[in-house]
């Protein structure tokens, strides 16, 4: 069975880790292997290296965070992703280039190009689908339950620049998709799921119905 590299992305709050989630449980009970992965992390030097990045607020100018993403990026594929798809496996990973693109590049401003350099250096393997889950910075972040971390604490306007960001992304790479992210969370998975179907070349029965 041909492997396949899922993404999922979008502003922080979009509803990413729940999608995730249940792209996930339907891949499986459509008799997928599924390795479900999350940036940065997923790794032990790249849960050392999000402990850095979102719990820490030591300045750092936007080429460091680059570099740091990408360093627990080149763990994460090396590690996980390369190997799980090489055995046919599905990866749903939450967050990828997308997303450095999006937070560093446009919301820090500048960096693009150290962003597409790395890009093509260490990521040997680039997403079948990118899914991006759109919707209203603001709004995004008003669902958040939880205490914010460095990078959600930043200003409104770096979170403006941030979804300009994303969708400026997908419009340049032929693997992405913009989704409505309002709604229920069984009308985006609805959506999520019909994107993947037409990836993996087969209906997936969603997890959850309207």
């Amino acid at each position: 069975m041909k492997g396949h590299f899922f993404v999922l992305d979008g502003p922080d709050g979009c509803g990413k880790s729940t999608q995730a989630k249940l792209l996930a449980e339907a891949l499986r009970r459509a008799g997928c292997e599924v390795v479900h992965l999350r940036e940065p992390g997923s790794t032990p030097f790249g849960e050392a290296l999000r402990a850095v990045l979102l719990s820490s607020s030591l300045p750092r100018g936007a080429a460091a965070e680059v570099l740091t993403f990408f360093a627990a990026r080149a763990q994460l594929m090396e590690e996980c992703v390369l190997p799980a798809v090489g055995r046919g496996g599905v990866i749903v990973c939450e967050r990828f280039v997308s997303s450095t693109y999006a937070y560093q590049a446009a919301g820090l401003g500048g960096a693009v190009e150290l962003v597409n350099a790395l890009d093509r250096l260490l990521v040997t393997r680039q997403p079948d689908l990118l899914v991006v889950l759109d919707i209203d910075e603001q709004v995004a972040l008003a669902r958040l339950q939880r205490e914010r971390d460095d990078i959600e604490s930043r200003s409104a306007e770096f979170h403006a620049r941030v979804r300009r960001g994303f969708r400026e992304y997908a419009a340049e790479h032929k693997f992405a998709r913009c989704v409505d992210a309002s709604g229920s969370r069984a009308q985006v998975h609805g959506r999520v799921i019909a994107e993947a179907s037409h990836a993996l070349g087969a209906p997936l029965v969603p997890a959850v119905e309207e």
